[in-house]
């Protein structure tokens, strides 16, 4: 690890997906362009996230953990956000081989050369939420719901299994982020994005209609987090790192904004913002993951409030004003 760590290579892999290209715009206004971006940069579809950002060098993501053993010495801190994230791939070999393997690699050559390593969970991990949505419960007894999440979840027993570890480590279980920068997604895209433009097209948008009884068409919930938030919780571990708090805050932690939001407070939000008549039309949710749809996340946020994170996230209504104005502008 770089001896001082405000001068060292600030490694962020998946840079460019979504929220790891929202992060590299993000170091960049704040001044770092000390950065090594990480991804597998041949889709021409994700060549627009990275239009006008500074870094030092961009790796294949292949070449990314032999560059890594060799320049271990200048590199301060890993955000490794790089993974396969379509929750509807159930090849799991290609998933244990991007999302588990690789982030083994990482946190093994951190922890020969201590390199502070900040990686991407997944609120997939809890399932249908039976044992609630709380960090501070015991990891082994959630039971995911696709390989997705099995994946993020046999990353977390690892890490916790660890004996040996960098000295300064954090998991974040990303819930439902949405923002700039991920049409690249395709289907796996928030659903304001898919709002966004279905209404731009036909005037009204489509949800899923419940396939159980307790819920209401559109009724289904989720956490729906605004990618700048996710960002700057990022950042807030990275500070706490370069002021030197790091082993007080080591684990694994939620990142949702506590308040779960139904689809159709979205859709009506989306609506609103865009000066629409609200229309919404209710379609069967696709057969390859009816019985594997959640209906409520939330995630519990006091174990990030307990270590001192003191922002609020954004509504869902001030996050999907600020999505909409972006497209509006672009």
């Amino acid at each position: 690890m770089h001896d001082n760590p405000t001068e060292g290579k600030i490694v962020i892999t998946g840079a460019y997906g979504f929220i790891g290209c929202n992060l590299v715009r993000t170091l960049n206004s704040k001044g770092f362009k000390n950065l090594i971006l990480v991804d597998n940069f041949d889709s021409p579809a994700k060549q627009s996230n990275l239009e006008d950002c500074f870094y030092d060098a961009k790796i294949n993501r292949d070449s990314f953990p032999e560059w890594l053993t060799e320049n271990a010495d200048d590199v301060s801190f890993i955000f490794h956000l790089g993974a396969r994230t379509d929750t509807t791939e159930f090849n799991f070999r290609v998933l244990d081989s991007l999302n588990l393997s690789y982030s083994k690699v990482l946190w093994e050559i951190g922890t020969i050369k201590n390199i502070p390593l900040l990686y991407a969970s997944s609120a997939a991990t809890y399932g249908f939420g039976e044992q609630g949505f709380d960090d501070t419960a015991d990891i082994s007894n959630l039971k995911p719901l696709n390989p997705y999440g099995l994946s993020k979840q046999l990353f977390d027993l690892f890490v916790l299994e660890q004996k040996e570890a960098p000295t300064y480590w954090c998991g974040l279980k990303f819930f439902n982020v949405y923002g700039p920068h991920e049409t690249h997604k395709g289907r796996m895209a928030s659903v304001v994005y898919h709002a966004y433009n279905q209404i731009n097209e036909t005037g009204k948008m489509k949800l899923f209609r419940s396939h159980r009884p307790d819920f209401e068409n559109g009724g289904q919930l989720r956490d729906f987090i605004y990618v700048d938030d996710v960002v700057k919780v990022c950042l807030f571990f990275y500070s706490q790192f370069i002021e030197q708090h790091q082993e007080k805050i080591n684990g694994i932690y939620n990142l949702g904004t506590g308040k779960a939001r139904t689809f159709n407070d979205l859709a009506h939000n989306v609506f609103s913002a865009m000066h629409k008549t609200q229309e919404i039309e209710y379609i069967d949710t696709p057969e390859d993951i009816r019985d594997i749809y959640q209906y409520f996340t939330e995630a519990k946020m006091e174990k990030l409030k307990s270590i001192g994170y003191k922002d609020t996230m954004l509504t869902l209504e001030e996050g999907i004003s600020k999505y909409v104005s972006f497209f509006d502008r672009h």
